[in-house]
């Protein structure tokens, strides 16, 4: 079993940046696909960014596609998102989630656990 505790979410203005963390229990970090999702109010949950096990393929949104970036360090069984050029549209609670195998990274139900998450509210 995984438990993952996201932090690093705060208010921020538009241009600014954040870095989010997601900090993961369990020898088998290294074996999963970590993803970072999004949900706002009255929106449905919907993808951002995903990494593979080894940290050489990268998905993103393209919403967030060349502001965000993730990346992993095994070692300390954590996943990062960098969040750049922040816009309102962005304000949402991310959560960080983990899955195993072959899963489609932008289908948030093909993934075994996920954290609690933490807000981002992006001030314009």
């Amino acid at each position: 079993q995984v438990q993952l505790v996201e932090s690093g979410g705060g208010l921020v203005q538009a241009g600014g940046s954040l870095r989010l963390s997601c900090a993961a229990s369990g020898r088998t970090f290294s074996s999963y696909v970590m993803g970072w999702f999004r949900q706002a109010p009255g929106k449905e949950r919907e993808f951002v960014a995903a990494i593979s096990w080894s940290g050489r393929n990268t998905y993103y949104a393209d919403s967030v596609k060349g502001r965000f970036t993730i990346s992993r360090d095994n070692a300390k069984t954590t996943v990062y998102l960098q969040m750049n050029s922040l816009k309102p549209e962005d304000t949402a609670v991310y959560y960080c989630a983990a899955g195993l195998g072959g899963i489609r990274v932008g289908v948030s139900n093909e993934y075994d656990y996920w954290g609690q998450g933490t807000q981002v509210t992006v001030s314009s």
